[in-house]
């Protein structure tokens, strides 16, 4: 095990870590607020901790790394980035102790959405910037951000390419992963750049419409209002969020593919499909449900629908009204929906549509096999066979995941939780949503939950960001075996 690299490399994202606590001085000083000492103190040590890493390092002759490597540095890193992100809140007295900092902060770099903080609004301009910046850089990765700088150092960086980006392909826009970082940076900034327009044409100001689009591409859910996207009561702001929140959902590769104007590449590609397919259908069924028990009329019981299903598919968790109220069974249907995850390749956390598509087909021609055991039926994908090591690949992440919720659940509720609460606490922080239901619902928070469940939550946010295999082998035998 090369530990020389991995320090190296974690100092690295140290410095740039420090580098952006800066970003929000700019809106302190404009809104003359005074946190401004805060970011800059947790900048300095945050930045000269990863100084001191990669010094120590810098002379490191081996530069090579394998896949085990790339696991620790994508893990390691994410946890001490979320615990250097932690300072701004800590040191200018956000929270009351470290736990709450670190939960809001993993929140944050995870683009979970969970949160302690009681009132947002009464929070510095410049930490409310940090705060939804933290989950910008980790929508698209912050990692996947270093590829384009780290071949610069002349260190390569395909192991942390396939360590970090989520899905269960890792479709290569470009062979050079330095080049593909760069071009998945230009979508993801295009796409938050554009939706920041739209949001101030709608009447929204520059900051609120910056923080919004920064964490509706990250599918993060972070807001500047206590009352989240339900503060702003326009439908059209209402649909600019819908939009991107489906883009953001989308794999990646399609938004390359369609600013190169290859539209083709949507009618092939089975996830996109069943992902529009299977929102509008919950949409329509919802809205059909639910309109008798809601005072909207039907165009805004429609919007209301599709805005938090929308949100919940694609692991956004904004909010703009209690859903939990609108019919009897309201709360354990959008509790199913905290299963669902956006596609493979995007932002967006949960188990993922091409997955659930796998399992469903493998399954439904399981029964043919059975009719026909000498036959061949293989299971197809964007009009590719796929490979029985892929489906497996799937069954065992569906069944660690199931797993995982089910024992978090419990465990939760051995520290007092009820089992309501419990269970949509783990499925919202597995899932990287958000918002969950009973005590941590959509008009909730999490400040209430003792400070175990939060340091066990933030671990389920970290499994659930990075896909649960990423974590789980560093916990392996087999990994620590040369």
């Amino acid at each position: 095990m090369n530990f020389k690299i991995i320090f190296k490399l974690i100092g690295f994202l140290l410095i740039l870590t420090g580098l952006f606590m800066t970003a929000g001085i700019s809106f302190s000083f404009y809104y003359h607020t005074d946190d401004i000492p805060a970011l800059l103190i947790s900048a300095l040590i945050t930045s000269a901790t990863g100084f001191i890493l990669w010094l120590i390092t810098r002379k490191t002759e081996n530069n090579e790394f394998g896949k085990r490597e790339g696991f620790l540095i994508v893990t390691f890193g994410w946890l001490v980035m979320a615990l250097f992100g932690a300072l701004p809140f800590m040191i200018y007295g956000t929270t009351t102790n470290y736990t709450d900092a670190f939960f809001e902060t993993m929140s944050g770099f995870t683009t979970t959405g969970a949160t302690i903080i009681q009132n947002i609004e009464v929070i510095p301009a410049g930490l409310l910037f940090w705060r939804s910046l933290t989950q910008w850089l980790g929508g698209m990765g912050i990692i996947v951000l270093s590829l384009a700088i780290l071949p610069i150092l002349g260190i390569g960086g395909m192991q942390l390419f396939t360590a970090e980006v989520p899905g269960i392909t890792k479709d290569k826009i470009h062979p050079r992963v330095r080049e593909t970082a760069k071009r998945l940076w230009g979508i993801y900034i295009l796409l938050t750049f554009s939706e920041m327009i739209l949001l101030l044409i709608g009447g929204m100001n520059l900051f609120d419409a910056i923080n919004h689009s920064f964490t509706t591409m990250a599918t993060g859910g972070f807001s500047t209002k206590n009352a989240s996207t339900g503060y702003f009561s326009s439908p059209f702001i209402q649909y600019v969020f819908i939009i991107f929140m489906l883009f953001a959902g989308m794999n990646f590769t399609l938004h390359y593919q369609m600013f190169h104007g290859k539209f083709n590449f949507f009618k092939k590609n089975t996830e996109f499909k069943s992902y529009i397919l299977f929102i509008t259908i919950v949409t329509l069924i919802v809205t059909a449900v639910h309109l008798p028990h809601i005072d909207f009329h039907l165009e805004e019981a429609f919007r209301q629908t599709l805005f938090h299903v929308t949100s919940l598919v694609t692991t956004t968790g904004y909010v703009s009204s209690d859903y939990e109220n609108w019919a009897p069974f309201s709360r354990m249907f959008f509790f199913t929906l905290l299963f669902i995850g956006g596609c493979a390749g995007s932002t967006g956390g949960g188990i993922k549509f091409a997955r659930h598509y796998l399992l469903t087909k493998n399954g439904l021609l399981e029964l043919k096999r059975l009719l026909h055991p000498r036959a061949v039926i293989p299971v197809r994908f964007n009009g590719k066979a796929v490979g029985m090591d892929i489906i497996s690949n799937v069954q065992a992440f569906f069944i660690f995941y199931i797993g995982i919720a089910v024992f978090g659940s419990i465990i939760l509720s051995i520290f007092g939780l009820d089992f309501i609460t419990a269970a949509g606490a783990v499925a919202t922080c597995l899932g990287n949503v958000g918002p969950g239901i009973g005590t941590v619902g959509p008009v909730n928070n999490f400040a209430h939950l003792p400070d175990v469940a939060k340091w066990i939550l933030s671990f389920f946010m970290l499994m659930g960001r990075l896909e649960l295999f990423t974590v789980l082998l560093i916990f392996t035998p087999a990994f620590w075996k040369s």
